[in-house]
């Protein structure tokens, strides 16, 4: 009795070791079973756009310098009555600064006495052309009568020649002494030209406002030495209207061509976050720019400073409306991207994208998305916007290749999209329109609005463990930050 109850323990003992064994074979050979990632068709206004940085800067800016050298006296008093200082207010002429002009005023105290001799000088030139003019007529007279005695032999040959010298002599006086005239007249010119010059310095002391404006930047202090030489030292900045400002952005040569005149620009400053800005662009210039073999071009964007929010050198970034597409279907950009693997069981579908009719059950176990960057992703809701810019610097095309103008845009490209439905899946063609990095617009008879379409699927008991991308933008269709469209990779 005791032996058949051994043999019986003996045998349970085998036997539920051999179920054992076989349920983990069972389990170990079980192909897995795959589960969708899904998100909603739906309406949504798609706006494609290049995003750049660039600058504040008022319209018009005004540097004023100095012309003479010096120490800074003083400043000039703002409309407010107090000394020029920045952010004051100035009109056009008012005092800015003075340089101290002792030297100047002795400059100009030299010139008047040096105009003074030069003009006395013409005067003692003009005495003495009386002088001889009234020796020329003398010598005239005594040479008429010379020449008519000397006819009938009544005076010697030698006073005949004397007199036809001395008037000779007189008449060479006089063309000395106009020549005289004439040079003294020559000094009191430049005599004259050196006391303006003198007085135009001195009147340089006074640093006057050219423009009435804001002053932005004060270079100087008082006592502080004013230098000018090959280039005029910079003393005030002066902005003449800030209601009235521009966006100098670096845009990217493969971005430029489509920065066009007249198109609206929107753009958001640190300063007040949350708040949009909007602009126009002006121009592109043409004198580009390489760093580091990246050509860029710089375009001018003008905007409306009413209330002075936005102040000079602001950094602004900036976004050129390239094309938009208003209550469009949309579909996530995974969703084009992504394809199913050969064999690729259906299954539930997991809700971990936004909310939409019909997709409101509950999420299937392991179909959690990883972060951007895993192993495990396959599709995604990101569509990788492509940072083109260096040190925020460069354009960031936001919606790829479809981003062109309605005018300027090749031929319509086509895609493929999987519709969930029943636990099956079905490919259908659609015309894919403008992107903005996110979603993308479509265009389809064969699918409608709330429809779900496959966005990456998850593989059961594959590792989720991945490297989060911090710098990737926040998905709004699950799965945490950056384009983690799935779980495993098949």
């Amino acid at each position: 009795m005791k032996k058949l109850v051994i043999w019986l323990l003996v045998l349970g003992i085998f036997g539920a070791g051999g179920a054992y064994a076989w349920q983990v074979y069972r389990a170990r050979t079980k192909p897995d079973a795959s589960s969708y990632r899904t998100a909603a068709v739906r309406r949504a206004d798609i706006v494609s756009s290049i995003s750049a940085t660039g600058t504040i800067v008022p319209e018009d800016v005004v540097d004023v310098g100095a012309q003479v050298n010096g120490q800074v006296a003083s400043f000039g008093l703002g409309k407010d009555g107090k000394p020029v200082d920045y952010r004051s207010e100035v009109d056009e002429g008012m005092v800015l600064a003075k340089i101290d002009d002792a030297l100047f005023k002795a400059d100009v105290s030299t010139a008047e006495a040096q105009l003074s001799q030069a003009k006395a000088q013409v005067m003692v030139a003009e005495a003495n052309r009386a002088q001889a003019q009234a020796k020329l007529d003398q010598a005239e007279r005594d040479w008429a009568r010379a020449q008519k005695l000397g006819q009938s032999k009544a005076i010697s040959q030698a006073d005949f020649d004397a007199a036809k010298s001395s008037y000779e002599q007189g008449t060479a006086n006089i063309a000395l002494s106009d020549a005289s005239i004439a040079q003294a007249k020559a000094s009191v010119a430049i005599a004259e030209a050196s006391l303006l010059r003198a007085r135009r310095n001195l009147a340089y002391c006074t640093i006057s406002s050219p423009v009435s404006g804001v002053v932005i930047d004060r270079r100087v202090e008082i006592g502080q030495t004013v230098v000018a030489s090959l280039n005029a030292p910079s003393l005030f900045l002066l902005a003449k209207d800030l209601t009235k400002m521009k966006v100098l952005v670096q845009v990217n040569e493969a971005d430029v061509g489509h920065v066009i005149p007249g198109r609206p620009v929107t753009f958001s400053v640190d300063a007040f976050p949350g708040e949009t800005f909007k602009g126009e662009v002006r121009k592109v210039r043409l004198n580009a720019t390489m760093t580091q073999n990246v050509v860029t071009y710089t375009a001018e964007i003008v905007t409306d400073n009413p209330d002075r929010k936005l102040l000079p050198y602001l950094t602004a970034n900036v976004r050129f409306v390239v094309d938009e597409a208003r209550n469009a279907l949309a579909v996530p950009n995974a969703a084009l991207r992504w394809a199913p693997s050969a064999g690729t069981p259906a299954a539930a579908p997991n809700a971990s994208g936004p909310p939409a009719a019909g997709n409101s059950s509950a999420p299937a176990p392991g179909a959690n998305a990883p972060p951007a960057g895993g192993e495990n992703a396959r599709g995604g809701a990101n569509a990788g916007q492509g940072n083109r810019g260096q040190g925020g610097r460069r354009g960031n095309r936001e919606g790829g290749e479809s981003a062109a103008p309605r005018s300027e845009r090749p031929a319509e490209r086509k895609g493929t999209v999987w519709v969930y439905e029943d636990g099956n899946i079905r490919p259908v063609e659609v015309r894919v329109g403008i992107s903005d990095g996110l979603m993308t617009a479509i265009e389809s008879t064969e699918i409608q609005e709330g429809e779900l379409v496959v966005v990456g699927e998850v593989v059961a008991g594959a590792p989720t463990s991945s490297t989060t991308n911090p710098f990737a933008p926040p998905n709004p269709f699950g799965g945490g930050r950056g384009g983690g469209g799935g779980g495993g990779r098949r």
